[in-house]
């Protein structure tokens, strides 16, 4: 098996990443794993200008992990200051879900957010239409906060809603 490398995005990844995230998310291609959102929203998850602005803050990154020329996995990591650490657009690959890639990243994202911003607690959000991603955090440590925030039904940037419900649950773990 060709080894598997994990680094931070640089702008000339920004294609690839636009590619990934939006098979992981959105269409078709994302039904072939289990962490699309295809069923929730229709349109992009992200694009080319909003990768941009992610790399070029100091407070956030992109985690990328290749498998030889291939990108087959990210994670945008973000400083939200006072301890707090944040995670999102955690991709893989969809062909390669369930292979333990997303769990690696999740640990490499703790890492770096610890080291980096001093991280003593990570937030994520999630959609609570996500029973099965929410067990599969659960079992990473995470628990709900019983907070949650509204979807920016304004943004179609984010993908074009297909239910009038949407929002997202908070959870939260500590770092070691």
């Amino acid at each position: 098996m060709t080894e598997i490398l994990t680094r931070d995005a640089t702008p000339a990844d920004i294609p690839a990443l636009h590619r990934l995230i939006e098979s992981a998310y959105r269409g078709e291609a994302s039904r072939v794993g289990w962490t699309t959102e295809a069923d929730l929203l229709d349109g992009q998850r992200t694009d080319p200008e909003d990768l941009a602005t992610i790399l070029a803050d100091p407070a956030q990154a992109m985690l990328t992990t290749w498998r030889g020329d291939e990108l087959v996995g990210c994670v945008l990591i973000a400083d939200r200051g006072e301890g707090t650490g944040y995670f999102g657009m955690l991709s893989v690959s969809p062909t390669l879900q369930g292979s333990g890639l997303g769990r690696r990243l999740v640990e490499a994202a703790h890492a770096a957010m610890a080291e980096r911003f001093g991280a003593r607690r990570v937030r994520i959000s999630v959609f609570p239409q996500r029973d099965e991603l929410i067990g599969w955090y659960r079992r990473l440590g995470y628990g709900l906060t019983g907070e949650t925030l509204p979807f920016p039904y304004d943004e179609p940037r984010l993908g074009i809603p297909l239910r009038d419900d949407l929002h997202f649950v908070v959870m939260e773990r500590a770092l070691a």
